[in-house]
């Protein structure tokens, strides 16, 4: 082999052990603000701040949540949102009113095809139908195949009591 060529094939063998040694490289814009190279966790996208400091009283014998058009929800044992729901988990949902209501990183609850879903938006956009979102359960490997549509979304989920 000639020089030039192997120059070439251990280049190539530098990058893919570089990053192969720092996965946080690897990482999507939308997952990853920081580098994990000092040893810290990825910092992720999170929900938005749906329900005010304001709106919740804790009183000794109760919790009182102000927010309004709250409802409950239970969850199927389908892992795709483990560790942080999973079956026994009670969720509150709000219904959005607007577009504006959700945002990368908010859980929400769809009708799909399947049934209603519930995963975490990692994506919005527009095109020739109008606003949608993309959700991914946080435990699967690949988004879900379909672009939710405003009108699919059932609620937007402000908060988990285990």
């Amino acid at each position: 082999m000639n020089n030039k060529l192997i120059g070439v094939l251990l280049l190539v063998a530098f990058i893919a052990g570089y990053i192969m040694a720092n996965p946080a490289l690897m990482a999507t814009p939308a997952e990853a603000v920081t580098a994990s190279i000092d040893g810290k966790a990825l910092e992720r996208i999170s929900p938005q701040d749906h329900v005010k400091e304001e709106q919740i009283t804790v009183l000794s014998d109760k919790v009182i949540l102000n927010v309004k058009d709250a409802s409950w929800t239970t969850f199927t044992d389908t892992n795709s949102m483990d560790p942080l729901l999973d079956i026994g988990s009670n969720g509150i949902e709000i219904k959005p009113e607007t577009i504006n209501d959700v945002k990368v990183g908010d859980v929400i609850s769809y009708n799909s095809q399947y049934g209603l879903i519930i995963h975490r938006i990692v994506k919005t956009g527009f095109d020739e139908k109008g606003w949608y979102a993309l959700a991914k359960g946080d435990n699967n490997p690949v988004q879900d195949p379909e672009k939710v549509r405003f009108g699919q979304i059932h609620g937007v989920l402000v908060a988990v009591v285990y």
